[in-house]
């Protein structure tokens, strides 16, 4: 299968860790030129130096990114622009969350989560649709959840932000495929970064890892049809899938990449 991806320009927000470098990799692999938004610089670096040690042939830069603050997006995207040229490709990739009950949640948690899965999306579609419609072309694929879809527990303020995602880039996708611009959604399962993987000093997981002990997963697998955990390349495959020209004619779906879960 051609996915037509060579040289195609991608922006990849939050490519520095878990399901975000999984995706920079995928799209290394097809010799793409890479934009890697991320908040903490040295993990983009880091990604950066694995994917052009394995794909001599991708171009990646790194450009320090916070997606919560409009100047900060829109300054990466004319600088992204000046370096690789017309945008092909944004990948939403950042998410946050913390595991708790809606009434054990701080009103700071709930506007962190708000400001990051739903506004952070927001600015950086807002960042390229100008440039993709210029160019008459271009896909966005967004990382949201199977909280969106179903509401999650202890997770209502990210289940309601996935699930504005989810309608947010089906408006997207009406108001502009007459311009040739597609716009998807990918929900994961529960992707838990591998022990051995680095993760960013800002990543959930630094605070979740001891919420999701060895027990806890075990009756997670049991919640999953395939009766296992995911893993980040297999959600980064759907994603890089969507984003390509293999997926010229789908637009405005969301698809679920965790194991059957929404089908209990």
């Amino acid at each position: 299968m051609d996915l037509n991806l060579l040289n195609k320009h991608v922006i990849i927000t939050g490519g520095g860790s878990n399901i975000g470098r999984a995706i920079a990799h995928g799209f290394g692999a097809e010799f793409a030129k890479i934009t890697i938004a991320e908040l903490v610089p040295s993990d983009g670096d880091r990604v950066a130096k694995e994917i052009t040690s394995l794909f001599p042939k991708a171009q990646v830069r790194v450009i320090p990114t916070d997606i919560t603050i409009p100047e900060q997006v829109e300054h990466m995207v004319s600088e992204s622009v000046n370096l690789f040229g017309a945008i092909d490709v944004l990948i939403n990739n950042v998410g946050w969350t913390i595991d708790k009950l809606f009434t054990e949640k701080q009103r700071s948690e709930w506007e962190k989560e708000v400001q990051v899965n739903l506004w952070g999306p927001l600015n950086c579609i807002n960042a390229v649709l100008p440039n993709m419609i210029q160019s008459q072309s271009g896909s966005i694929v967004s990382i949201a959840s199977d909280a969106g879809r179903m509401g999650e527990y202890r997770e209502a303020v990210y289940s309601a932000c996935k699930a504005g995602v989810i309608a947010l880039s089906k408006s997207i996708a009406r108001e502009n495929g007459k311009f040739g611009i597609r716009a998807n959604v990918v929900c994961p399962g529960l992707i838990v970064p591998p022990t051995g993987e680095l993760i960013s000093e800002e990543s959930m997981w630094n605070e979740m890892r001891d919420i999701f002990t060895d027990d806890v997963l075990e009756k997670v697998k049991k919640s999953y049809i395939l009766r296992r955990m995911g893993t980040a390349p297999e959600v980064a495959n759907a994603v890089i899938f969507l984003a390509s020209d293999a997926a010229s004619f789908i637009t405005g779906q969301t698809l679920s990449v965790s194991g059957g879960y929404t089908m209990i």
